[in-house]
Parts: C-alpha cells; structure tokens; sequence
C-alpha cells in the first residue's frame, strides 16, 4: 500500500524539468543545478491540529504545505525549482492522499516546481515539505541589510489568516448575512499566496526581506535582530482588508495584523530613495506594497497609534515552545 500511495502521488504531482536528472523511484534524486546560480533551500513541517485545523480539507493541506515553503523562498528572491516530500499518515487513506496530491500539484504546477522524492510513514498527520529553488549568485535576499532611515512595506492585507482561524474557531450564524467575509478570511488561512513574483523584482532592491509567518510583530522583529536596527510602524497605515474590518472591530483587527500569523505576505525594507519606484514595479506585478513605517536606531518593533501614543504589544507572535 506504501507503494501505492507514493506512486500515487508520482503521477499526480508530475512535472517535467530538463535539470531533474533522476526523479521520484529511486534511493535519492539526482538534479542539476543550472550554471550561474545559487541554490536556495528550505524545508517547514506542518501538524494537524498546531498547523491546520482538525478537518481542515485534503487539499487545502496540500496546497499549504507547499505555499509555506515557497514562501520562503520568496522571502530570498529565489525561483523554485524542486520539492521533497514527507507524509506521515494514521492510515493508508487513499481518498486523503489524492485530495492533499490534488492540492499541492495545482500550486506546483503553476510554479513549474517538480515534486523530487520523499517519504511516507505511519503516525500522527504531518507534512513535511523541503523546497530548492534557483537566485543570482550575491543576490538573496536576507535579513541583515536593513539600514536607518528605510522605509518598511508589505505586501497584501495583515490578520487575514489568524482571523480565518478565529473564525473557524467560534463560527458564525450563516443567517447573519456575514458568511461570505467569513469564508474569504477562512480562505487565507487555507490557501495563501506565496509571493514569489515579488521577491524576485525585489532582487536587488530591498534592503531586507522576511516572510509573515508568526505575525508582523514577530517577524520583523527578527529583520530588526539581525540588522541590529529598531523599527517604527503606525498602526493607522496597516493594510487590512474589508472582511476584516467588518468582522472585527478595531481593537480586534488591529490584534490580528500585528501578531496573527499565516498571511505568508513578505515585509522588507527598501531605502527611502528607491520607494517610488518599487511600489511602481510591484504594482505593475498586481501585487501592491504598503508603506507601515520606518527602519530606526535601537532595537525592536515599537507600533504608534492612531492617538499618535506608543501602544503595548504584550503579545508579538508565535512561538512554537512559548
């Protein structure tokens, strides 16, 4: 049955590439990495019930699990290329491993990312995705770049996810006429974009970048660490979106964008001369970026509120041991 289900999996998940030398059926895989480029790689676990909801759809994980991880490699500018793929299931369940093949091949294939190998295993649901892709030697983006005087920007809405989750949690009455705002922020808990088209013009330009994975506060907080800089941001200038908004009140929306995670929207710094012009190349990309505040001398994230006073922020994001 294990067998079944990897080639299962093989055939769904198929893409082809000319740098994949040996794919899926043997001991290892065996890949080329195209001459002239860095290879990039990350690797995220996802577990039912810490990760995704307990009947959270098949596909949805599917999808997820990948979308994390290309996430990631947004976050450095790079361009996937290869997945590795880790199944631990409580049983061979061959409609559950279709409908997650299902998920994860329609993000794959439209990335032209091929799934390489993997493993499966019996045990407690988890998924367990490692990513490569391909960046211009010298051109990565990291975490360390962030300078004085930045601007800081993001792209798409903040909180959407962790309302999704809030949502789930304490359901509405669909007769309220609200059902659809709930779906939508259920749908980006579920299906995040991975904004890879932007990391890549980004290259170049931004003077530090992350992903949004534990919450706004969180995260650039870690750009702030290892830069050794302080970060100012307005709360008024948060980009959330009309759900939002409508489902929450202020206090509660704003909670969501600053420590909510799973948005998987990238933050970065870009030095105030270049902001002009790379607001314009992300627009031209159909993917804005906000401006939320300022790189500064010090340490740490500090969040200004519309009164103009300097807001708590007991709670900065998620942490899997806190």
């Amino acid at each position: 049955m294990e067998f079944d289900l990897i080639e299962l999996i093989r055939r769904r998940t198929i893409q082809p590439r000319d740098d994949v030398r040996l794919g899926i059926g043997d001991d290892a895989a065996v890949l080329a990495v195209p001459a002239g480029q860095e290879l990039a790689v990350a690797i995220d676990t996802l577990v039912e019930g810490v990760h995704f909801p307990r009947g959270t759809a098949a596909a949805d994980i599917g999808w997820k699990a990948l979308a994390v991880n290309l996430s990631d490699l947004a976050a450095m500018g790079a361009s996937p290329a290869w997945a590795l793929l880790a199944l631990t299931l409580p049983n061979a369940d061959v409609a559950f491993v279709e409908g997650l093949a299902e998920g994860f091949a329609k993000l794959a294939q439209s990335h032209r990312l091929a799934l390489v190998g993997g493993d499966t295993t019996r045990g407690p649901l988890t998924i367990s995705v490692a990513v490569h892709g391909f960046v211009p030697p010298g051109k990565a983006l990291t975490r360390t770049g962030a300078r004085v005087g930045d601007a800081v920007l993001v792209t798409g809405t903040l909180g959407d996810a962790a309302a999704g989750l809030h949502a789930l949690q304490h359901p509405l009455d669909d007769g309220d006429g609200r059902a659809g705002l709930r779906d939508f922020l259920i749908g980006r808990l579920n299906l995040p974009t991975p904004r890879l088209s932007v990391g890549a013009a980004l290259r170049g330009q931004a003077s530090a970048c992350i992903d949004i994975s534990d919450g706004l506060l969180a995260d650039l907080g870690h750009i702030c660490a290892a830069s050794g800089v302080g970060a100012e941001i307005d709360a008024a200038l948060l980009p959330r979106s009309p759900a939002l908004m409508a489902l929450y009140d202020e206090a509660g929306a704003l909670q969501f964008a600053l420590s909510g995670g799973d948005d998987y929207e990238l933050c970065f710094s870009v030095p105030a001369q270049r902001l002009a012009d790379v607001q314009a190349d992300l627009s031209r990309l159909g993917c804005g970026a906000t401006r939320i505040g300022r790189i500064v001398e010090g340490a740490g994230v500090r969040v200004r509120g519309t009164d103009g006073e300097w807001l708590a922020t007991d709670h900065p994001g998620w942490e899997h041991f806190a």
